[in-house]
């Protein structure tokens, strides 16, 4: 009979106690993890924007060098995918994907020719999409 209640207790599982000690374990770590997996997905959507301007201002010195000038501010990035009538020498597209990207926020980059800080401005305004900012919400810049 002994044999038999030491079997039965053997196989019955976890107690709810136990359950509540596991999910307050596993809510203890997501609320210490958690901050910090977004902390660095924030700063890895800024690396991207700053690669993809690096690509960006690639892409435009690449058309000066076929075109003689950069593309106008009217004319935009899209001149790296879209012959303007205005010029003749044009040998494109200069992006890989034949279309120009936006920043990781879905807001497209803008594009200042001749820039204040040099031949073009290219930049992204963060995750806020406005000017300044910190964290996520800065600026991203070619200028840099």
């Amino acid at each position: 009979m002994q044999k038999h209640r030491r079997r039965v207790r053997a196989q019955r599982g976890f107690t709810l106690i136990e359950l509540l000690v596991v999910l307050a374990i596993i809510g203890l770590l997501a609320g210490l993890v958690g901050p910090q997996v977004i902390k660095h997905l924030g700063e890895s959507k800024t690396k991207t924007a700053r690669l993809q301007i690096e690509e960006l201002a690639s892409a435009l010195d690449m058309y000066r060098l076929d075109v003689g000038r950069y593309p106008t501010t009217d004319e935009g990035l899209a001149a790296l995918v879209e012959q303007p009538a205005s010029a003749k020498f044009w040998n494109g597209p200069y992006l890989r994907k034949k279309k120009v990207p936006v920043d990781p926020w879905n807001n497209p980059y803008h594009y200042v020719a001749p820039g204040q800080h040099g031949k073009f401005d290219v930049f992204s305004l963060g995750a806020d999409n406005s000017e300044g900012g910190e964290g996520e919400d800065q600026d991203v810049v070619s200028w840099d």
